[in-house]
C-alpha cells in the first residue's frame, strides 16, 4: 500500500511515533459517557490503529484529503460509512451521532483555532476532546488569567470545558517535522449547561475586551456599556487578561442590568 504524501496547504505533519500515538489515544476518558469518537485528520491511521482496538468505542474518521481517504479505505474496509471524506469545519455532527461523542486528532496547526471554535459551537454534543496542537496554542487554551497568552480562546474554552495540558511532543516524531514544538491537551465538558448570564452578550464582551487588550475594559467595551450608570464599576478599570470566566460572567450581568 503506497504511503500518503504530506501536503503543506493542508498543514499535514504525520505522527510516526507509535508510543506517542498510543499515549494520545489512552488519554481519552470516555468510560460510559459516550460510545462514539471522531478522529479528525487521520492521515495514514497512526492514531486510528489504537482507536480501533478500544473496547466499547465506535470510531469515525474524517479527512478532507482524498489521498488519505482512499488510503484509509483500503486499510480499514470495515469502517464503511464511518470513514468520511469531508471538511471537518463544514461537517454536520449528526453524521457521527445525535448523542454526545468525543473528538481526537493530530490537528492541522494552520486551522487549529477554527477547529476549537467549531467544537465550541457544538459544545453540548462534544463532551471530550484529546488533541495535538502547536505548543503555544495548547498553552493558550490552558493558561490562567493574568498572562499575556490568556485570550479569547482561553476564556471561551474554560467557560465550558476543563482544559488540561497533558504533555509536550518534539518535532522529530513527525514526517515532515514541523518547525515548532507540539503539545497534547484534553478538554472535558463541564457541568455548565448555560452560563449564568446573557451568553450572546458574554461573547461580545470577551471579544471586545481582547480585541483591544492593551486598553482597559472601560475603553475596550465602551460600545456595549451604559457609561453613565457604570462610571464607578472597578472591573472596567482592568484589562481583559485580568478577568477569569466568573469575572466576565459577573461583568456581563452588570452591563446587562445597566442598560
Amino acid at each position: 500500500m503506497s504511503l500518503v504524501s504530506a501536503k503543506k496547504h493542508l498543514g499535514q505533519h504525520f505522527l510516526t511515533d507509535k508510543n506517542i500515538a498510543s499515549k494520545i489515544v489512552d488519554s481519552l476518558r470516555y468510560g460510559g459517557k459516550y460510545t462514539r469518537v471522531l478522529e479528525v485528520g487521520p492521515g495514514m491511521g497512526v492514531l486510528s490503529d489504537f482507536l480501533l482496538q478500544k473496547p466499547g468505542l465506535e470510531t469515525y474518521l474524517i479527512d478532507i484529503d482524498t489521498e488519505s481517504y482512499l488510503f484509509l479505505k483500503k486499510k480499514y474496509p470495515q469502517l464503511g460509512e464511518r470513514l468520511i471524506n469531508d471538511d471537518f469545519l463544514e461537517m454536520d455532527f449528526d453524521k457521527v451521532s445525535t448523542e454526545p461523542f468525543g473528538i481526537i486528532g493530530n490537528f492541522p496547526y494552520n486551522i487549529s483555532s477554527q477547529i476549537l471554535f467549531k467544537i465550541l459551537d457544538n459544545r453540548d454534543k462534544v463532551i471530550e476532546v484529546v488533541g495535538m496542537f502547536q505548543k503555544e496554542v495548547a498553552e493558550r487554551c490552558a493558561v490562567k488569567p493574568g498572562s499575556k497568552e490568556y485570550g479569547i480562546l482561553s476564556v471561551f474554552l474554560q467557560a465550558y470545558y476543563k482544559v488540561e495540558y497533558l504533555f509536550t511532543v518534539k518535532a522529530g516524531v513527525f514526517n515532515p517535522p514541523p518547525k515548532v514544538l507540539s503539545a497534547v491537551i484534553r478538554l472535558t465538558r463541564n457541568d455548565v449547561a448555560k452560563l449564568d448570564c446573557d451568553e450572546k452578550l458574554f461573547w461580545q464582551v470577551v471579544k471586545a475586551g481582547f480585541n483591544q487588550r492593551r486598553k482597559t475594559l472601560r475603553n475596550a467595551v465602551s460600545s456595549l456599556i451604559n457609561k453613565e450608570k457604570m462610571v464607578d464599576e472597578p472591573m472596567l478599570d482592568l484589562r481583559a487578561e485580568r478577568l477569569s470566566v466568573a469575572d466576565f460572567v459577573t461583568l456581563t450581568n452588570k452591563i446587562s442590568a445597566a442598560r
